[in-house]
């Protein structure tokens, strides 16, 4: 177990990303500068995009929590597995599994925020950029700044790399919790910070980094002193992940190779693979990439509530999966990327779908399926808007593993009194092996 919780936070932690946002192929008046569709829908349900939340809700300072700029909203109705069949168009399969599998699963539905921003000087520095990019194989190439490099993607490996390549800020350094959650409702929770700083950010670039990353375990007391250094290529598929990890038991560095794709701690007991986290990460070269349209669904979005300091883990972490009143969803226009395995390829994953946000491109829903076709393991990707960074990202993920009832839910910091902190910048030579003996001694 203690392996496994080790695994799930720090694939968690390596979540890829760089830098921006292009303007839609000279859609200017129809597209966001994410490429998403500016106008709401007919029916009203989904507004326009007006900009996003680009500036702190009035009150707010810097260093504060950051708190819900919709204090006032309640939901417009609730999905439970009474009224699902109503709903089922607008509901991914892995929502319906879990409604149809809990009995106090259920989804109250807000008002839609088209919240996500992005800085100004992020939004012209994509523009230069946009048509630059190509894809060679599954790999990019020619990215010079952009994290939207295809707004308008014509398939669904330019779509899944538009979400590996979106901005989170240039560098953010964080504590957070992760709660292992068995089927009857018992946890574990382990507390961990970390820094992850992007090549930009850093006093020296190197060929092919996109970002660095360091994290440290600061509960429970067993897990303290074992600390992790990643370097995160750009092309994946060129240079694998390089990771080493510290051992204070040890006392010695070594080599993490098993940070990609379907690795898991502890085999079967492991309740999400390393490519799961951040919706997926990692090099996208072992599956058929199919982009299967957009659509509306619901999805968790704006959900600042649950990250409220004051709340306790009881009133967080409950049997079968996070307290549904702390959560919220929203209807929001997605586009649907389908991954299949290629033949002679090796995955415990043989098919997911991914829900990609039409203006973050952040994974909101994904699917995966098993080899007999059977859906396994859903995950739950709830957006907000860090407003004083201009950065759309996770308050909170959960994968629910649908074959034994237990969920892994991440990224809380409710017991945390400093907010999360964007705009970072490092040393090159701070994440480097010899740092990590440095640090363990």
């Amino acid at each position: 177990m203690r392996r496994l919780a080790q695994s799930l936070l720090l694939c968690w932690a390596l979540m890829p990303s760089p830098a921006a946002f292009a303007d839609g192929g000279g859609k200017m008046g129809e597209l966001t500068p994410a490429g998403g569709e500016r106008a709401g829908n007919a029916e009203g349900t989904i507004p326009p995009w007006l900009g996003g939340l680009s500036a702190p809700p009035k009150g707010w300072t810097a260093g504060m929590p950051h708190v819900d700029p919709f204090p006032d909203d309640v939901p417009l109705f609730v999905i439970t597995a009474a009224n699902a069949e109503k709903y089922r168009e607008r509901l991914s399969p892995g929502l319906q599994a879990l409604l149809a599998k809990y009995p106090d699963f259920r989804l109250p539905v807000y008002p839609t925020r088209r919240s996500a921003a992005y800085p100004d000087e992020v939004i012209e520095r994509s523009r230069a950029q946009a048509g630059k990019v190509t894809l060679a194989g599954s790999a990019v190439q020619n990215l010079g700044g952009s994290s939207i490099p295809f707004p308008q993607p014509k398939n669904g490996l330019e779509a899944i790399w538009n979400h590996l390549l979106r901005y989170l800020g240039g560098g953010v350094e964080r504590s957070f919790d992760a709660f292992s959650v068995r089927h009857n409702g018992d946890y574990m929770r382990i507390g961990f910070h970390d820094r992850r700083i992007y090549d930009a950010n850093f006093d020296e670039s190197m060929p092919n980094r996109l970002f660095s990353y360091l994290g440290y375990f600061t509960s429970p007391p067993d897990f303290v002193g074992t600390i992790y250094l990643v370097h995160e290529p750009v092309d994946q598929v060129a240079e694998s992940r390089k990771a080493w990890i510290y051992n204070a038991g040890q006392r010695r560095v070594r080599r993490a190779p098993d940070l990609a794709y379907d690795n898991v701690q502890n085999g079967s007991d492991g309740l999400a693979v390393v490519d799961q986290y951040d919706g997926y990460n990692g090099a996208p070269d072992r599956y058929d990439w199919t982009l299967l349209g957009k659509k509306e669904m619901y999805v968790a979005y704006n959900g600042y509530r649950i990250g409220d300091k004051k709340l306790e883990v009881e009133q967080i972490i409950h049997k079968g999966s996070v307290n549904p009143e702390l959560m919220r969803y929203e209807l929001h226009r997605v586009w649907v990327v389908e991954a299949r395995l290629k033949p002679g390829q090796s995955h415990v994953y043989a098919r997911r779908v991914f829900y990609l946000d039409e203006d973050s491109w952040s994974v909101l829903l994904s699917d995966a399926y098993d080899s007999r076709g059977m859906l396994w393991r859903t995950g739950v990707h709830a957006l907000v808007q860090y407003y004083d960074a201009g950065v759309p990202w996770y308050r909170l993920e959960i994968w629910h593993d649908l074959s034994n009832g237990a969920y892994v839910a991440t990224g809380l910091d409710n017991r945390y009194k400093q907010a999360w902190r964007f705009g970072i910048r490092g040393r090159m030579s701070d994440f480097q092996p010899d740092a990590l003996r440095r640090m363990g001694r």
